[in-house]
């Protein structure tokens, strides 16, 4: 299957973070551009979080292996040009996206995902396996708040998600009906006990 215009421009940003970094990248054309920033207006919409991380000087491989174990955790990876995600975002006329623009330099990779915290997990699982620094976190936007740097990593590992905390809320719930269930039958249990005593 061929590539689009903007598969093609990313298969080369992705090459020229690779070990052979010295390639110049296809100059897009206006139409191109506009492609793309449509593209990524598309994910801001349907996604709720994204982080904003430095792949550069990742090999070929590795961003293989990171796109997989994004792939196998639904979360989107995206590599895109800082100007046009900076355009993609003021299109919104959104404030909360203002503290987000001062991360977008260097090589920028998006990662999108419904869950608050899946790309926090798999940029801290990579590095491990990779005994590395990078990809390097520069902000994250987690609903409306917004996370700068890469030292908010740990922290945004800790965040619960929605199905985590309505667990704890379930489970808050639960524990009073069992306390009671339990009072109930003791205290029916003490009843019998009596009554075979007195008979």
């Amino acid at each position: 299957m061929p590539f689009s215009h903007f598969e093609f421009a990313h298969f080369h940003i992705n090459f020229h973070i690779s070990a052979f970094s010295h390639f110049k990248i296809i100059k897009m054309t206006p139409a191109q551009k506009n492609e793309a920033i449509e593209v990524l207006k598309a994910k801001f919409t349907q996604y709720s979080n994204f982080y904003i991380t430095n792949t550069e000087s990742l090999t070929v491989a590795q961003v293989s292996k990171l796109r997989r174990l994004c792939f196998e955790k639904n979360v989107e990876m995206k590599v895109a040009k800082n100007t046009l995600i900076k355009k993609a975002l003021e299109s919104f006329n959104d404030a909360k996206y203002a503290d987000v623009y001062e991360s977008l330099h260097g090589v920028t990779a998006l990662m999108f995902s419904d869950s608050p915290k899946e790309p926090a997990m798999i940029l801290t699982s990579f590095r491990k396996t990779t005994k590395g620094e990078k990809p390097v976190l520069k902000a994250a936007l987690i609903g409306t708040d917004v996370f700068t740097g890469d030292n908010q990593l740990v922290n945004l590992t800790k965040i619960k998600t929605k199905n985590e905390l309505i667990g704890e809320v379930i489970g808050l719930l639960q524990s009073p009906a069992k306390r009671v269930l339990a009072a109930l039958l003791h205290h029916h249990e003490t009843k019998a006990e009596t009554a075979t005593a007195d008979a």
